[in-house]
């Protein structure tokens, strides 16, 4: 298991979503988010599985794909994916890809309710 290294506010500001936050309330979301490293082809969802989780881009490119539609869109540092499956709670709409190797940070339900989902009210 690798060591568990928490989201900086600085790699949080660089979100667009997250940068009107806090830099208070960034810290205590960026304690609670989990980063990963994804080799380059590494899916980090899958279209149609739970989604219990809502990740940030921090470096790397990934690209977002539909089995019906094919590829739809580029995911870039600053970008964020997921918040459709906590949302709306459905099973995930797409399925999102490494393209390069890429670093990302994700957080579980219960942050995403208290942090992000006022952000899309």
């Amino acid at each position: 298991m690798p060591k568990f290294v928490p989201a900086t506010v600085h790699e949080l500001q660089r979100v667009g979503l997250l940068a009107e936050l806090p830099g208070e309330t960034l810290l205590k979301l960026g304690e609670r988010m989990r980063r990963e490293e994804v080799p380059a082809g590494g899916a980090v969802v899958e279209e149609g599985d739970d989604g219990d989780r809502f990740y940030v881009v921090l470096s790397g490119i990934f690209s977002v794909s539909q089995t019906s539609l094919g590829p739809r869109s580029v995911l870039r540092p600053g970008d964020y994916f997921g918040e459709v499956a906590l949302a709306m709670d459905v099973p995930r709409t797409a399925s999102v890809r490494a393209l390069t190797p890429a670093t990302v940070a994700s957080c579980d339900r219960a942050a995403f309710d208290e942090f992000i989902r006022p952000l899309f009210a």
